[in-house]
């Protein structure tokens, strides 16, 4: 490496770590010199200059104003796209003016005449671009929003250059001067939207669509169909079919969305402004002046509409797009997740149980002598080991069930019996003193199409809960009976009830509702587990309460 590449790179670096960039090597813009990148400038005054003599020669209307410029939007559009910074926008910008005037020079005007138009193009030119990166967030018209922002600026930036220009042919040439305003606004304001959205519009993956040939046959197919339809409207032929445009334009923008529908609309913006200027189409009898006018109406209000219809379906399309991966993030993260919580119950489960042996020997005094007190801690020891225990099984089955590793064996289970076991094996806990639980079957044949095991597995959660936060009503109900096909199953208590905001929030892991540090043992994760295996059951569940009176959780099954 030479000295004087060395001493470049260090300096680099230098500036990356002035601007907080350490370690990563700073780049220059890679449009940020002009000399560097001369091609898209000269490639754009070209381009420029054949517009320029183009619009004038076949577009001209009210003596010197053309009813149709494109020069203009080619401008903008190639300057929004190329680069920035003001040694390349200096350069841009003469380039394009010398472009118009050469062109402008081409088509017959004068030095003058010249120098007038080629100052107000540039104006509106470099007014366009100013708003557009001012007020056009990341140049973006694939959106309702990004779109109705640029075809503002689209308005507004000719009417300066308008009011120049017409104002100096009203005075040289004696032309009347609201219309070559209002000619020289419509034809420029229309260059301006539909080739500015062609340009701002296409990405690399609009032209993908060139390597696919179903694609591509229907892009140029629909094109053909929209060329015949112009040229039979808007040439000598002249044929009563307007009604044909609407819809292919529309078709347009239903398949290819926003750059389908620039398209389309700039073959029908050049044909039918250029055709009934040439005194063919719909205004063939009508004066040069409102013949360019009600053609320019024609595009403007009857079809530009349409790019708002293509830029809220491809905005649609985005919305769908990051749904889509969000869920895909979602999904991801909620696998791991489950991964996580299975990997620390199951570590978990080893050492719990070891701890569990030994309070029990320590309690037992298998391990020596012990006072009254240390049997006591033993005790509390082997409770809080146990309590450790039960929340790895829960974990364990809700990292399975939201995996999709817990498999339910669906047959038909007499639910009557269910609540039965689940009334008996809460009579052993202690925390049953004193509560009186009942079970009421309503109706004969209550048989559901259920898993016995998770069913009991998930009665007993919603019995536990009731008898937990709900024993100050001193009952728990258990209620079967038949709901039209289905069987619903409910759990009543008599306690303090849940307010909506609570009720909302119920079934979110590790949420106990502000009780965490409460007397009432838990986990929060028991109501997440019950919903999940009731839903893979082919169920619903929920709650219904009001503050003060109680709460009663619902479980509903396809019925036998």
């Amino acid at each position: 490496m030479s000295m004087s590449r060395a001493l470049q790179r260090s300096e680099v670096a230098l500036e990356a770590s002035a601007k907080g960039t350490v370690g990563v090597e700073a780049k220059a813009p890679p449009n940020a010199d002009f000399f560097r990148q001369p091609l898209a400038p000269i490639l754009t005054a070209l381009g420029v200059a054949v517009l320029v003599v183009l619009a004038i020669s076949f577009a001209r209307a009210n003596g010197l104003i053309a009813g149709l410029w494109g020069a203009g939007g080619l401008a903008m559009a190639a300057w929004l796209r190329s680069g920035r910074g003001l040694q390349y926008d200096l350069g841009f910008g003469v380039l394009v003016a010398a472009g118009v005037f050469a062109g402008e020079i081409l088509a017959g005007n004068t030095l003058w005449l010249s120098a007038v138009f080629t100052l107000s193009n540039v104006l509106e030119i470099v007014l366009a671009v100013l708003l557009a990166r001012r007020l056009l967030t990341g140049l973006h018209v694939d959106s309702v929003h990004g779109l109705a922002r640029f075809l503002t600026i689209c308005a507004i930036a000719p009417v300066p250059a308008a009011l120049l220009a017409s104002g100096t042919v009203a005075n040289l040439a004696g032309q009347d001067f609201i219309e070559a305003f209002r000619i020289w606004w419509g034809g420029h304001a229309l260059g301006f939207a539909v080739i500015g959205v062609v340009g701002l519009s296409l990405r690399k993956a609009h032209l993908k669509l060139l390597k696919q040939p179903a694609r591509l046959a229907e892009g140029v197919g629909l094109g053909l169909l929209l060329s015949g339809a112009c040229y039979a409207l808007f040439s000598h032929l002249s044929m009563p079919f307007g009604f044909l445009l609407l819809p292919l334009i529309l078709l347009a923008a239903v398949r290819f969305r926003v750059i389908g529908a620039a398209w389309a609309l700039l073959v029908v913006t050049v044909m039918a402004i250029g055709g009934t200027m040439a005194g063919h189409g719909p205004y063939h009898q009508f004066a040069i002046e409102d013949r360019a006018l009600l053609a320019q109406l024609l595009v403007l209000l009857g079809y530009m509409p349409i790019l708002l219809v293509a830029a809220l379906l491809e905005e649609r399309d985005q919305l769908m797009q990051r749904a889509k991966d969000g869920r895909l993030r979602a999904e991801r993260a909620s696998a791991a997740k489950s991964r996580l919580l299975a990997n620390v119950a199951h570590e978990i489960k080893s050492p719990i149980g070891g701890v569990i042996g030994i309070g029990e020997l320590w309690a037992g005094g298998h391990l020596g002598k012990v006072s009254d007190s240390q049997v006591e801690m033993a005790q509390m020891l082997v409770k809080t080991s146990r309590q450790i225990e039960a929340l790895t099984h829960d974990l364990l089955d809700v990292a399975r069930a939201e995996a999709g590793a817990v498999k339910v064996d669906l047959r038909p289970t007499e639910v009557s019996g269910v609540l039965e076991d689940v009334r008996r094996s809460m009579m052993l806990l202690p925390e049953a003193k004193g509560l009186r639980i009942d079970v009421i079957a309503d109706g004969d044949a209550l048989v559901a199409m259920a898993d016995s095991q998770r069913l009991t597995q998930v009665v007993g959660n919603l019995a536990n809960n009731a008898m937990k936060y709900g024993a100050s009503g001193g009952v728990v109900i258990l209620r079967a009976e038949w709901r039209g096909d289905r069987i619903r199953i409910e759990v009543t208590d008599r306690g303090p009830g849940l307010s909506e905001e609570k009720q909302a929030q119920l079934f979110e892991p590790f949420n106990r509702l502000g009780l965490d540090r409460s007397s009432v043992e838990g986990h929060g994760v028991g109501l997440t587990l019950a919903k999940r295996l009731v839903e893979l059951q082919g169920g619903d569940i929920g709650v219904h309460s009001v503050a003060g009176q109680g709460a009663t959780f619902w479980v509903e099954l396809p019925g036998v």
